[in-house]
């Protein structure tokens, strides 16, 4: 994915790409492509962020800030969700200092405004397990939309209420 599919501003598009590599190796080596993909979208985001936090710190500090808080999101850190990782076990991976890469994940999450369930960084299995983003008013009652007739699921999917797997895969 390059910076510009990414919107990275220009003037970022070095140092983006700097911590890009970092986030890319350690997904390739220790998580995976996925995992990857959603690290490059959250630093894409502080980048567009203004002013943006990347211009400053350590490279490798905001690799793993990103990691951890992509992480955070998919239950990395839940030795029953594959692929799992610990905090310790990511760090060593990035050569950072536990306490710093969980700071650095704060400050992540409190100026993007991450939850529990941030629908552009979830991984598409912690999606499809998702029961809330399932769910859909129809009449004034709420319903799961896998038990809607396809067409209806399509218009839910065409109109953003539930996700599209299907494209979420091919991203």
């Amino acid at each position: 994915m390059a910076s510009e599919d990414l919107r990275i501003p220009v003037a970022l598009r070095d140092r983006a790409q700097q911590i890009i590599d970092v986030t890319d190796t350690a997904c390739r080596e220790h998580l995976d492509e996925e995992y990857g993909v959603l690290a490059r979208r959250l630093v894409a985001r502080l980048a567009r962020k203004r002013p943006s936090p990347l211009a400053r710190g350590d490279v490798r500090i905001w690799a793993a800030g990103a990691i951890y808080a992509v992480g955070q999101v998919n239950f990395l850190f839940d030795h029953t969700q594959p692929p799992h990782l610990t905090a310790r076990q990511l760090a060593e991976a990035l050569g950072v200092v536990q306490t710093t890469m969980a700071n650095k994940a704060g400050i992540i999450n409190r100026l993007l405004d991450i939850g529990v369930f941030e629908p552009d960084l979830t991984r598409v299995a912690v999606i499809e397990q998702h029961p809330m983003a399932w769910l859909v008013d129809v009449g004034g009652f709420i319903v799961d939309a896998r038990t809607l007739p396809d067409e209806l699921q399509d218009e839910a999917r065409r109109r953003g209420l539930i996700p599209d797997l299907d494209a979420l895969r091919a991203a």
